[in-house]
């Protein structure tokens, strides 16, 4: 049982500081977390109960399904992640330090290479496959702005497992089996989620879903088709165009433009020089990027803007991708800034990639690479070229669904699951091979698949939370009763007492607020920002034989008898 006289707590009344969102915020005050460096949190007892009975509910569904659990160290060895190159790839993220000796280690952020190699050390034939093993770890990532709370920090806690399948078909299998226990895992969880296509990323890989819990503060941007169901991150959302079907267009002509260095501008001169009507949809922006230091040029729409991080997700073998800023302009002094066109940037050695609306034979009102001065009828195919299409423009409500064509809706979410397959990249870099039926070495394919185990603490959170407190389902909470004895009377805090005991031995688990120097205000307010399911008053009314039972999530409040009341609690929270 916890008793509030002796329960390592302290509600605080005023938020922090630096609270950003309702999670962050509610765990401060309820005393489940508090803050020990940016993006560093520690866990109070009531805190660490709710983290707990999230890592049980993943638990039990990894090892329902058929995985087995195995861990592996947070400190390092350099040489694993050197040969799948990730000790470089991975940047100013990782946490790097050395040993005594001089020896590089890293804080890991992630651990394919380790199962990698256990599998490696362990198994030599196809007759030991399937298999899928797991891990519930402390991961660490130097964030470069770790914020809200616990939902982005340095160091946190994930449920990483990988399957091992001699073939592409037995992969396929072993994703479903994860993304079935993942349905079950979040559904116990009580969280609302949506499923929806995604990126690899760092991570390799072909096929790649998220579990996105919706939030309106959530980091992840993702899109809906009410009418079909399709659902993408942002980075993974597919632009739906048709092939050009317009007339081979005139010969580019240039005009004077002084004084337009916008788009906007740019529209306004140009509808006052000629008859055809243009938006910012019909001009070509050029937009300069430098990427792993080579000059590249992005064109897309005049009224699009470019999503760095989708385009950094779209752009294979990226890793850093900034703006031009004006030291690089100044080694190409053929550019002219606010008049830049794609006509002659092969000649200026910068690459050019196209949004895949800038579809071949399409022409466009852009930059005549002179001051003042504009062109249009650039053709692409004819006038400009480009290295490839890729994906990187911000995604707008009313964007086409790639597979009905319908406009969709985009939301906010907290990414609480991640699935992937693989493939091959870190069993061919670190040589994990199988003999198969015919003895040949055959590389073994993988699956890599993640829960936000501490993440998912917050994320409940904000999805349950109401305006003066938390409400946890109970799965979850770290008691199944918030027993208040809310009076001075000896009388109330004997029965209360007894009857917590009671409770606890019928199965429940009771927070007892057996406070003797608390006001009933200052319990039952630390009852509702605590947010445990049931909430039970023994006050003044057990003169009469009655005591409040309240449901904290609905607020409903009624009146049982005392002396059953045991089993009128036990039978309430039961059915």
């Amino acid at each position: 049982m916890l008793r509030m006289s002796t329960l390592l707590l302290r509600t605080l009344r005023d938020d922090p500081a630096d609270a950003e969102v309702a999670s962050h915020r509610l765990l401060v005050r309820a005393g489940y977390v508090r803050r020990i460096s940016a993006g560093i949190y520690s866990w109070l007892p009531l805190g660490y109960l709710t983290y707990r009975n999230i890592e049980r509910v993943v638990r039990e569904e990894m090892d329902a399904a058929g995985f087995q659990e195995v861990h592996f160290p947070a400190l390092l060895p350099r040489d694993p992640y050197e040969q799948t190159n990730r000790w470089s790839e991975y940047g100013p993220d990782l946490f790097r330090l050395k040993d005594r000796k001089g020896n590089d280690f890293l804080l890991g952020p992630t651990h394919e290479e380790m199962f990698t190699l256990m599998v490696k050390g362990e198994y030599s034939s196809y007759k030991d496959l399937p298999l899928s093993i797991y891990q519930i770890q402390t991961k660490y990532r130097d964030e470069p702005r770790p914020r809200s709370g616990i939902i982005r920090g340095r160091e946190f806690v994930m449920k990483d497992s990988y399957s091992f399948d001699i073939d592409d078909a037995g992969l396929e299998i072993s994703y479903q089996k994860h993304r079935d226990a993942y349905v079950k895992t979040f559904k116990r969880l009580g969280l609302d989620f949506n499923i929806v296509s995604a990126m690899s990323g760092a991570m390799g890989g072909s096929k790649s879903e998220e579990f996105l819990a919706p939030c309106p503060t959530g980091e992840d941007t993702y899109v809906l088709c009410e009418k079909c169901g399709f659902a993408a991150n942002v980075e993974a959302m597919i632009t739906k165009v048709d092939a050009y079907a317009g007339q081979t267009p005139p010969a580019v002509e240039v005009f004077d433009s002084p004084n337009t260095p916008t788009i906007d501008s740019l529209v306004e001169l140009y509808n006052g020089l000629f008859s055809e009507p243009i938006t910012a949809a019909n001009t070509l922006k050029n937009v300069l990027v430098m990427v792993d230091g080579v000059a590249t040029s992005i064109l897309v729409p005049g009224d699009r803007e470019v999503d760095l991080k989708r385009l950094g997700a779209n752009l294979p073998g990226a890793q850093d991708i900034r703006i031009f800023e004006e030291e690089d302009f100044a080694k190409f002094p053929g550019l002219v800034k606010g008049y830049i066109g794609p006509q002659d940037a092969a000649a200026q050695g910068i690459k050019v990639y196209a949004d895949p609306r800038i579809v071949i034979g399409s022409h466009w009102i852009t930059g005549a690479n002179a001051k003042d001065k504009h062109a249009r009828f650039v053709t692409h195919g004819r006038d400009f070229t480009v290295e490839a299409f890729v994906e990187a423009v911000e995604v707008k409500a009313g964007d086409l669904c790639p597979t009905c064509a319908t406009p969709v809706v985009i939301d906010r979410a907290i990414e609480i699951g991640h699935i992937f397959q693989l493939g091959r990249k870190y069993a061919q870099a670190l040589g994990l091979t199988v003999l198969d039926q015919n003895g040949k070495s055959q590389v073994v394919t993988m699956g890599s698949y993640g829960i936000g185990v501490s993440r998912a603490v917050a994320a409940i959170a904000e999805q349950t939370h109401d305006e003066i407190g938390l409400n946890w389902p109970r799965e979850i909470a770290p008691a199944d009763i918030h027993l208040v004895a809310a009076g001075k009377d000896d009388s109330i805090f004997e029965f209360a007492n007894t009857l917590a005991t009671d409770l606890e031995s019928a199965g429940m688990r009771v927070l007892f607020d057996d406070r003797r120097d608390a006001s009933p205000g200052v319990k039952f307010k630390d009852a509702e920002l605590i947010g445990i399911p049931y909430i039970v008053v023994v006050g003044k009314s057990l003169q009469d034989g009655e005591i409040e039972f309240r449901v904290r999530k609905s607020g409903e409040k009624s009146q049982i008898p005392s002396g059953s009341a045991v089993a009128t609690i036990v039978a309430a929270i039961a059915g």
